[in-house]
């Protein structure tokens, strides 16, 4: 028989334990509605996040957004060369979309490619040594910006509009291995005008493939809107017979339960495409000023009303998971540890010269002109 001691005891352990259950999920509730094309089923508008979730999102976003930071930085200071595309501002789509893919998955992008390398478990260093093109990059130097791969990653590719066909391809594997993989295939709002993505819409439908054609639609090609540079904008419709969902890009809650979703209907349906509404805050690249089609005023009231990061932040705060000073305080040490992992990357040493003509034949020798040691070493 238990004691008066014990059965209050008992009472207590509850009531502490319903506490910290309280304390450690919540449920979120996305900004926007979905909306449909040729589909009725739309996934759901809320979601239980964990308080640890919630956290490593929020950290995520916060060092892809430092990190760019930085990555504009270093090339203004000519540390970086050549192409440069940053992802500031559509940070919850990749940090989202990672968290709602499967272990089956797997996923191809554009050229924009930091954040994803970031997600898919590059470091900070690795990536900024990418660009700067020495020995300490995630493919020592020899990809730069925009070819970062991995493990079910296909790329980062700079061509655009060419990385749909082999998404479409890669969920053609997908099929035929029979493993249950989906292949999320992003473009941005400038390439869904390519005719080979109509094409790659063509083929999945026909042969009913695990593919989830996502169009990140940051609003602004290179040097122009998206609305000046297209008939329609609905992008989500553009697949005509294959079905189509619109999401809220810069809302995180909401990219993730449509990506988790996404991959469900696909593995069962066949092709899908996803329409993830977002913005960026940089130039379409960093040869782009930016000035002649949007003001900055327009830049200013997305990042005060919209920004991904301070809208989950808010969710943070109002479900108990973080306060304004604890969320401070991580930022300032984000911070700290994206210029330390900076200052690794730019003390690391060149990528070596022997380098320049591997991979390119099996052999290990040969003579490729140009390139070769011996012309190098001839023309300095």
């Amino acid at each position: 028989m238990l004691s008066a001691r014990s059965v209050v005891s008992k009472a207590r352990l509850a009531s502490v334990a319903s506490r910290r259950w309280a304390s450690d999920v919540a449920t979120f509730t996305a900004k926007q509605e979905y909306k449909g094309h040729k589909i009725d089923d739309l996934p759901s508008g809320t979601a239980e996040f964990t308080k640890e979730e919630a956290w490593k999102y929020f950290k995520d976003m916060s060092v892809i957004r430092r990190m760019e930071t930085t990555a504009g930085e270093l090339y203004r200071s000519k540390y970086i060369r050549g192409f440069c595309h940053l992802y500031s501002g559509q940070e919850a789509v990749c940090v989202g979309m990672m968290a709602g893919m499967k272990p089956e998955d797997s996923f191809i992008t554009a050229y924009r490619c930091h954040g994803w390398a970031y997600c898919h478990g590059y470091s900070v260093k690795q990536i900024l040594a990418e660009l700067f093109g020495n020995s300490a990059g995630a493919s020592q130097g020899l990809g730069g910006s925009m070819h970062f791969y991995g493990d079910k990653f296909y790329g980062g590719n700079g061509i655009v509009g060419a990385q749909v066909p082999v998404g479409a391809g890669v969920a053609l594997a997908h099929q035929y291995a029979n493993d249950n993989g989906v292949c999320f295939t992003m473009y941005g709002d400038g390439a869904a005008n390519q005719g080979q993505v109509f094409e790659a819409y063509n083929m999945a439908k026909l042969w009913n493939l695990p593919c989830v054609f996502v169009c990140e639609n940051n609003k602004y090609g290179m040097g122009t809107s998206a609305s000046r540079a297209a008939a329609s904008v609905d992008y989500y419709t553009r697949g005509d017979y294959v079905p189509g969902i619109w999401v809220d890009g810069m809302d995180i809650v909401a990219v993730r339960e449509a990506t988790k979703w996404a991959s469900e209907y696909a593995s069962k349906n066949g092709p899908l495409v996803m329409e993830v509404e977002t913005y960026r805050y940089h130039g379409h690249s960093m040869s782009d000023p930016d000035t002649t089609y949007r003001t900055r005023d327009d830049i200013k009231k997305v990042r005060t009303t919209f920004d991904p990061i301070l809208l989950f932040r808010n969710h943070m705060v109002e479900a108990g998971f973080a306060t304004e000073d604890e969320l401070k305080a991580a930022e300032k040490e984000i911070r700290a540890s994206v210029k330390a992992e900076a200052d690794e990357a730019l003390a690391a040493p060149p990528t070596s010269q022997d380098l320049l003509t591997k991979f390119i034949h099996i052999e290990e020798t040969n003579n490729v002109r140009g390139c070769d040691l011996y012309t190098v070493y001839n023309q300095k």
